[in-house]
């Protein structure tokens, strides 16, 4: 694996860090896709950071807090390599069940803390609300992370999830380097209200789900702790009219001499020179799959043909249960 060089860096936002242009989401290596190999999953970290990649992606409820120190022990010594993001806010109960949402300036306070011991490092390089906290206004949530930018504990500010009214809100209280939402060729609800709003603010995307959980790789679900049995484009009829799509997908990848997972993926980085994708590999062959696609150039031509073989409008089903979208600032 070939470490990028300077010229093909991405920077999230104007002002914001420059990056590899493909990061590393470290959810599945703790939670929500079933078992994973530990020591594995570290290895998987410290290739990345050999081949270049120096994004890491966590957040402090992923595996309530296992994740941070996963990511934490993978760093000891590393540091210096890798910028970590971390997503706060989400409430969990011991079951594991979901309780909602917290972005009082006091709770920033109190999770920053707690990310800062489990990641063992005194900063964190891009700290964002997980999703909006209805009865929080943002510029209180965002102006309490400001102050951490101040005083050097938080270095960039993040978003995640939300629409262009909140977008605006926040970035007027602190420049925002990136909004994280979900985005792939299966997804693509973002371009219409809420990429171009990025693009006049000079924000950058970190696109998470651009293989759309599994879905283009052709990953099965896991049984019990695998999340994605509740989702609806995984349900068995909707599963099967999308197939039909990744194996669309799968043809142009062929002729391309890539495989799936790299056309979904340099799909997502020929949207655009500031959008940088996010691939939640647990295993070092996912990760030697992923980077393979920077090895892959889309022409425009090639790109209205994807889009045109694999049209937005035949995906069956909604990226997240009916419940859960309902609560998305970014869907209303």
């Amino acid at each position: 694996m070939a470490i990028i060089n300077e010229l093909q860096a991405r920077t999230l936002g104007a002002a914001g860090p420059a990056v590899f242009p493909i990061g590393l989401g470290c959810m599945g290596m703790s939670a929500m896709y079933g078992p994973a190999d530990e020591a594995e999953s570290i290895a998987t970290i410290h290739a990345a950071l050999d081949a270049g990649v120096n994004l890491l992606d966590t957040g402090d409820f992923y595996g309530m807090g296992h994740n941070e120190m996963l990511v934490g022990r993978a760093l000891k010594g590393r540091r210096d390599k890798a910028l970590i993001s971390v997503k706060f806010g989400a409430m969990r109960s011991p079951d594991g069940a979901w309780t909602g949402f917290d972005g009082r300036p006091a709770a920033v306070k109190n999770f920053l803390a707690y990310s800062l011991t489990r990641l063992g490092v005194d900063h964190i390089d891009i700290y964002r609300p997980a999703r909006l906290d209805p009865a929080v206004p943002i510029e209180d949530t965002i102006g309490a992370i400001a102050g951490f930018v101040k005083s050097g504990v938080v270095r960039f500010i993040g978003l995640s999830e939300v629409g262009p009214d909140t977008i605006r809100r926040a970035h007027a209280v602190h420049p925002i380097a990136d909004l994280q939402i979900e985005y792939s060729i299966l997804s693509r609800g973002p371009e219409a209200r809420i990429f171009p709003v990025l693009d006049e603010l000079g924000m950058g995307v970190t696109a998470y789900g651009v293989l759309s959980r599994g879905l283009l790789s052709g990953s099965q679900t896991r049984g019990k702790g695998d999340y994605r049995a509740f989702l609806p484009r995984f349900s068995e009829e909707n599963r099967a009219r999308n197939q039909r799509l990744v194996d669309a997908l799968s043809r142009i990848a062929k002729e391309k001499g890539g495989t799936t997972v790299q056309l979904a993926i340099a799909w997502v980085l020929a949207k655009g020179k500031g959008i940088v994708p996010v691939v939640g590999s647990r295993k070092r062959a996912q990760l030697d799959d992923a980077l393979g696609a920077l090895r892959i150039t889309l022409s425009e031509e090639d790109v209205k043909r994807i889009e045109s073989e694999v049209p937005a409008s035949a995906v069956a089903g909604s990226r997240y249960a009916e419940e859960h979208m309902k609560t998305l600032d970014s869907e209303s």
